[in-house]
């Protein structure tokens, strides 16, 4: 009931914002650069350790990473372009957020965790490259414990609650496990659908 309830407040305070963005015509590809503008001062946060400050600021990030499509939609300036751009925005703000813990934890000799942030932008690359990849192949490769909304959460969540090295453990495991479910999907579904699958070349 509770969560219901924060759900519709939630809902509601994003299509206030899509209206409001949308009142002002504000160009939908803008918003993205906003956005990933934004996460480039949390990288900045992260790096000199204020944790508390990044979290609220990838929080606000996501205030434009949710509301650019909406708004392209409600105003009807959707473009191939526009997806392709927030697309490419988003994986250098996966990588820019996780740079700037890098570096954190190199300026305080922490060369664990350096590796451990190491892998988690691995396998925050991976989970994006295996899916588009998968869907050259097959008609839809959506699956796995771990897209890019859990581990922006799980970062702000981890900054805010001082818990990101549990955080990053967290992000390995489920974002490797979700390229190895996107591996086997694909590859069952592209040897049962053979004749659905496009023909691509290797790159």
């Amino acid at each position: 009931m509770i969560t219901r309830q924060i759900g519709k407040v939630c809902g509601y305070a994003h299509d206030a914002l899509v209206r409001a963005f949308a009142s002002v015509r504000i160009n939908p590809n803008v918003l993205t650069s906003i956005g990933f503008a934004i996460n480039v001062v949390a990288a900045y946060l992260f790096a000199f350790g204020y944790f508390f400050a990044a979290g609220i600021t990838v929080f606000i990030a996501g205030v434009f990473d949710l509301t650019d499509g909406p708004v392209a939609r409600f105003t009807r300036q959707v473009t191939p372009f526009g997806g392709f751009l927030d697309s490419v925005l988003d994986r250098y703000s996966d990588l820019i957020l996780l740079i700037g813990l890098l570096v954190y934890y190199g300026r305080i000799n922490r060369f664990g965790y350096v590796a451990l942030v190491a892998v988690a932008m691995i396998g925050s690359v991976m989970t994006s490259y295996t899916r588009a990849r998968g869907e050259n192949l097959i008609r839809s490769c959506k699956v796995g414990f771990l897209e890019r909304p859990e581990r922006i959460v799980l970062i702000i969540i981890g900054a805010l609650f001082n818990r990101m090295a549990p955080v990053l453990w967290v992000i390995v495991a489920l974002s490797n496990l979700t390229v190895l479910h996107r591996i086997l999907y694909t590859y069952r579904e592209s040897r049962d659908h053979p004749s659905s699958a496009p023909q691509v070349s290797a790159e």
